[in-house]
């Protein structure tokens, strides 16, 4: 049996944190631990509570989706494939506001969101990727939060999938008509 510790790194926006999930492997195969609330307090995370609700997205090669910042905690996991994460932190009053963060994204790592940073991810294995998302509260149509094209060139992000804007299988019409960082920084 071999045991892979949970691990904690920061990102260069506060509160944003990338994760190794707890991994115990042996000769059946292996279990990960989604969220252990233990490991999350002595690793100086914050509680999150009980999840109202969980999703998962089934998304094909070349996909984006996102990027999203509801008022409401994120712990994100890649389920199947590989996906390209990238975070933008729009809060009001953060020492990070407007940082940008990317980071290629496979089975046990783990992404915890902080409320209001915007999520977004592009999937980048040749099968579907499945991506899950617990939140600490219920998403509702019109809640609190803001949105940002991904596609805004003014964010650096290089989406390592060639996106055709016109395609909207690949972004959704809703991902790639919302406003540009500058304004969503410039509204709040």
């Amino acid at each position: 049996m071999s045991v892979t510790p949970f691990s904690v790194q920061t990102t260069a926006i506060d509160g944003l944190m990338l994760m190794q999930v707890k991994e115990i492997r042996d000769d059946r195969g292996l279990v990960r631990e989604f969220y252990r609330e233990s490991s999350f307090l002595e690793a100086g995370l914050p509680s999150l509570g009980k999840w109202l609700q969980m999703n998962v997205t089934e998304s094909n090669h070349g996909v984006i989706r996102g990027l999203h910042g509801e008022e409401m905690y994120k712990l994100i996991g890649i389920v199947s494939g590989e996906a390209f994460g990238a975070w933008v932190d729009v809060r009001d009053g953060s020492p990070t506001r407007g940082n940008v963060v990317t980071q290629h994204l496979t089975i046990g790592t783990q992404v915890l969101v902080p409320k209001g940073v915007c999520n977004g991810f592009q999937s980048v294995s040749a099968a579907p990727t499945q991506y899950l998302y617990a939140f600490d509260q219920e998403w509702m149509p019109g809640m609190a939060g803001s949105a940002i094209n991904p596609l805004d060139p003014a964010l650096g992000i290089d989406w390592p999938v060639a996106v055709d804007t016109t395609n909207f299988a690949q972004v959704s019409q809703k991902d790639s008509g919302a406003p540009p960082l500058s304004e969503v920084l410039g509204s709040h």
